[in-house]
């Protein structure tokens, strides 16, 4: 009797979030309302808000998640400062690529829950203080 060779179970990719910000109109507004654009890697599982502050991944317990942010404008500077969100839930930490001075944010989900929001300090050009955002992006399981 031959046995067929088990196959290793498919690494899990994270999901990856995206925030697109308008670095230059969020610095004249004070705030970034409607100068965020948020995207992730998981339509095809569920996730609904594309291309607005109020992306809603969907994301289960174990789920690798992976934050990073682009300028819409090439010259200006944008970097997440921090994430605030449950840590019952996910606990963000900041990393950094090797070799570069290039940071993303990453956390696994803990549990399964209703919505659970999250908002994001971003770093903007020279300001100082980083800007809040205003409407909560979230993970939903």
């Amino acid at each position: 009797m031959t046995t067929k060779p088990r196959r290793e179970a498919a690494v899990k990719r994270p999901i990856s979030i995206t925030a697109v910000v308008d670095a230059v109109g969020a610095l004249a507004a004070g705030n970034m309302n409607g100068h965020l654009y948020m995207y992730d890697t998981n339509k095809s599982g569920g996730s609904t808000g594309f291309g607005t502050e109020e992306l809603q991944t969907k994301a289960r317990r174990g789920d690798q998640i992976l934050w990073n942010c682009l300028a819409l404008e090439c010259e200006a500077f944008v970097a997440i400062d921090d994430i605030i969100i449950d840590s019952e839930i996910c606990e963000p930490e900041r990393k950094v690529y090797p070799g570069t001075d290039v940071a993303y944010w990453t956390g696994t989900v803990k549990k399964d829950a209703g919505p659970i929001t999250y908002q994001i300090k971003f770093r903007l050009g020279t300001r100082d203080e980083p800007i809040t955002t205003t409407l909560s992006s979230s993970l939903v399981g």
